[in-house]
C-alpha cells in the first residue's frame, strides 16, 4: 500500500459527472429492479475497473474483466454515450486514453492463457484495487468474481485478500 489515501467513491463519481452518474443509476435501477444502493455500487465498481485499466494500462490492458456481467453491461452503456465516455477516458481518467472493450466469453478467454494463466491474470487486479481504493469490503463481493470466490469458496478473509501480492508479470 502506498502512503496516499484511497480514492473515494465521490471522486470517482465526479469523474463521471453527477448527471451521467444519475442517468446510469436510474437506467440500471429500472432495468434490474435492484435497490438503488446496489446499482450505485455497481456503477462505482465499474468506475473503479475503468480507473485501474487507465492507470495500469501496461499491466491490465487486454486482460479478462474480473467483474460480474452487470458491471460489463454498465460499461457497454457508458461506451454508447460516446461523447461522455470519450471525455471520461481521455480527460478524466489517469491514463488519458480511450479504454476499448472487446467481448469474449470466459471459457473462450481461458483457453488462450490456460487455466493457471487466467488465474494469475485475475489476481493482478487485487493488489492494484487495494492500493487505489483500500481493501475490498462486503459491498464489493457481489461485483468482483475472483474476490468473491477467494472469500466464499477458498475461505480467505477480506484482510487476507487485501494482503495478496501481485504475481510476477
Amino acid at each position: 500500500m502506498t502512503g496516499t489515501p484511497p480514492i473515494s467513491a465521490e471522486k470517482l463519481t465526479d469523474l463521471l459527472g453527477a448527471e451521467m452518474h444519475r442517468e446510469v443509476v436510474d437506467r440500471f435501477g429500472e432495468k434490474t429492479d435492484a435497490p438503488r444502493e446496489f446499482v450505485e455500487r455497481q456503477v462505482l465498481e465499474c468506475l473503479r475497473y475503468l480507473f485501474l485499466v487507465s492507470r495500469y494500462r501496461d499491466r491490465l490492458s487486454g486482460l479478462f474483466l474480473p467483474v460480474e456481467q452487470d458491471i460489463d453491461e454498465i460499461w457497454h452503456y457508458l461506451i454508447l454515450q460516446t461523447r461522455e465516455y470519450r471525455t471520461l477516458c481521455e480527460e478524466r481518467l489517469p491514463g488519458r486514453f480511450f479504454v476499448e472493450h472487446r467481448s469474449i466469453a470466459y471459457e473462450d478467454y481461458q483457453e488462450a492463457p490456460g487455466r493457471e494463466g487466467a488465474l494469475e491474470e485475475a489476481l493482478r487486479w487485487i493488489p492494484l484495487y487495494c492500493r487505489e481504493f483500500g481493501p475490498f469490503d462486503e459491498g464489493a463481493l457481489p461485483h468482483w468474481t475472483i474476490v468473491r470466490f477467494l472469500h466464499r469458496h477458498m475461505g480467505l478473509s477480506l484482510a487476507d485478500i487485501a494482503a495478496l501480492e501481485s504475481p510476477a508479470a
